[in-house]
């Protein structure tokens, strides 16, 4: 799909420059940038969801804040 996007000029010089050193043209090197940053965001929103499942549990109780119960002792070579 073709988009039209607004950036400032010495951002859009630096991705020309970095879109040449890779062999790939500005489309190409924009997705991959995009792709990244939804790719990391989407990781951000993965860790805030994993830290308020531990600010919900009990912090006294350590097996059930870690889940440890979820292991199986016996896999485990020490």
């Amino acid at each position: 799909m073709k988009v039209a996007v607004s950036i400032p000029d010495d951002l859009y010089a630096e991705a020309d420059r970095a879109a040449e050193r890779r062999g790939v043209n500005r489309s190409a090197l924009y997705a991959r940038a995009l792709r990244r940053l939804l790719a990391e965001e989407e990781g951000d929103a993965l860790a805030r969801m994993i830290d308020a499942t531990c600010d919900d549990g009990d912090h006294e109780d350590l097996a059930g804040l870690t889940r440890a119960d979820l292991i199986d002792p016996g896999s485990w070579a020490w």
